[in-house]
């Protein structure tokens, strides 16, 4: 959760001239917690799937929708004069996406600067997963040459003063030194070139994901005008990105510019705030909420929380980046009902609930590894060909269509997950033992089938004999007996690997992973797998 300030009273000609208490009462009724109050400040907790209010101008806005009052209209006006960026084909293997706006007739005060430079770090830390995922510059554009190239160099070529320092310093020299460079160097560790945006005199604009420079990247109050970038591995995240940052800086009162983007040949045209279009049904949204609805209400509830509802499809604003489902919207459609409202009632039914036998079993499985001090891990149904890859797994694979992420494809196997969760934890304690339990789905030719595994996956001073033991030791606690053959799979060492056969039916495998697969995942330490389906459990 993330904590935004707000001007006290700003916020009371919003929600009317209350006391606290009531103050309290209407923020909630929107889904927010108040966690203080004071003389001038409120200070309300956001929950992370509405990045858009990670700021007072942007909370704000989300207020004036839901208590009917007036809400600016967001415009993006054409590219003026050397209003484009060049995007240099050598950042394809190191930061390849940007998306850019240019934000004019701005008024800064202290108070301002320091509530943009609070969203984005909320967003760096959230969508940009502490900048790993994306960063966000903001420049002074009256210190700027148009137009601006994103390109990358080699780390002792780049030279400039960065944010709050007084000397120049190299690429290299900033990821040792600078307090920041050494925060976030490990983001480019490895890189043999580093990006940089550079203006049409070639003065160095930032280095990214780690800092501006002191010349061209810092904004003042004498700031009018300013160039934004997000730069990431996702151009879908950036552009969602970017419609956050400029709809707050329009919201101060600035006028928002587009800006040309060439990749190469193609041209790509940044921002965009054009609605994305969902469609609806409200049968659908009764079901779910358990309450009638008439398509009138429907749309006065959907107009409270920012959307345009025209026939059955819902016009979603620009900067909302949570709504990936229709059940998104319905949830939005419950809080501008109110849960207050809804009325409980004990379900018309016959029968006694109880455990399923099937998830009995899991519970024993999950029980019997944790009791041998594996830690039980639990991820999503979707992965990336891309993880699909670096794991080594040949197999055909479901795509989701327009998923709004970079996992696009239903998961043949647990591995994938099990192995980016250690890859994302380098800095832990060795050994690492974890394991998962979940649903896989195999395509055979048009075939999709759903199956229940268990994986598990041990990274430290670990081998083959390790992993045999856990197997034994699973086996008999369920009362099973099992046998393991050599084989060849894919990704593992070889003579080091074997297929799980339980009456003569194979099961799964297990084995020592490859030190090339490893490498993929930068994982240092040896590691051993294990996939099997469970149902002969």
């Amino acid at each position: 959760m993330a904590i935004v300030l707000l001007n006290k009273k700003e916020l009371k000609k919003i929600i009317g001239n209350v006391d606290d208490e009531s103050i309290d009462e209407k923020i909630g009724m929107f889904g927010t917690a108040v966690e203080r109050i004071t003389e001038e400040e409120v200070e309300v907790e956001v929950a992370p799937n509405r990045p858009d209010m990670l700021s007072q101008q942007g909370l704000f806005r989300a207020l004036r929708h839901y208590f009917k009052k007036s809400v600016k209209k967001y415009k993006v006006n054409p590219p003026e004069k050397n209003y484009f960026v060049k995007i240099d084909k050598s950042l394809k293997s190191i930061r390849p996406f940007t998306a850019c706006a240019i934000v004019k007739s701005l008024k800064f005060d202290d108070e301002k600067i320091k509530e943009i430079i609070d969203i984005q770090e909320k967003l760096h830390m959230s969508i940009g997963r502490n900048r790993k995922k994306l960063a966000i510059g903001i420049y002074p554009l009256e210190k700027i040459a148009l137009p601006i190239t994103f390109t990358a160099d080699s780390p002792e070529e780049i030279k400039f003063v960065p944010l709050e320092m007084s000397n120049e310093m190299t690429g290299n020299q900033i990821l040792s030194k600078h307090p920041v460079g050494r925060e976030y160097g490990h983001l480019l560790k490895g890189k043999e070139m580093f990006p940089v945006f550079k203006d049409a005199n070639q003065e160095i604009l930032s280095m990214p994901p780690i800092i501006n420079s002191q010349m061209t990247g810092k904004i003042t109050e004498k700031t009018r005008d300013v160039f934004v970038e997000c730069s990431g591995f996702n151009l879908e995240i950036l552009k969602k990105t970017l419609n956050i940052i400029v709809s707050v800086l329009a919201d101060l009162g600035g006028s928002v510019y587009a800006m040309n983007l060439f990749y190469g040949n193609k041209k790509i045209r940044t921002p965009d705030l054009t609605p994305e279009r969902m469609k609806i049904k409200i049968e659908d949204a009764e079901k779910l909420l358990g309450i009638k609805l008439k398509r009138k209400e429907i749309k006065k509830l959907l107009e409270r929380m920012g959307y345009t509802l025209i026939e059955d499809v819902v016009e979603i604003p620009a900067y909302r980046t949570d709504i990936l489902h229709p059940n998104d919207i319905y949830e939005d459609i419950a809080i501008a009902y109110g849960y207050q409202n809804f009325i409980p009632e004990i379900p018309q039914i016959s029968t006694i609930g109880e455990e399923s036998s099937y998830a009995t079993k899991k519970r024993k499985i999950s029980e019997i590894l944790c009791g041998l001090g594996l830690l039980e891990i639990s991820s999503y149904h979707l992965t990336s060909k891309k993880d699909i890859k670096k794991t080594g797994i040949r197999a055909k694979v479901k795509r989701v269509i327009e998923s709004k992420t970079e996992y696009d494809v239903l998961r043949p196997s647990l591995l994938p997950s099990a192995l980016r969760v250690l890859s994302e934890n380098t800095d832990a304690r060795y050994p690492q033992k974890i394991f998962e339990l979940g649903k896989v789905f195999e395509l055979e030719e048009e075939n999709l089938n759903e199956k229940e595994k268990l994986a598990i996956v041990l990274s430290g001073e670990t081998d083959f004999t390790e992993m045999k033991q856990i197997l034994e030791y699973l086996v008999k606690m369920l009362d099973r007996e099992y046998r393991v053959e050599e084989a060849e799979i894919s990704g593992f060492i070889p003579g080091r690997v074997g297929r799980i056969l339980m009456e003569e039916k194979e099961i799964g495998f297990l084995g020592e992973i490859s030190p090339s697969i490893l490498k993929n995942w930068n994982l240092k330490m040896p590691a051993v797998a294990l996939e099997i389906e469970i149902a002969m459990l």
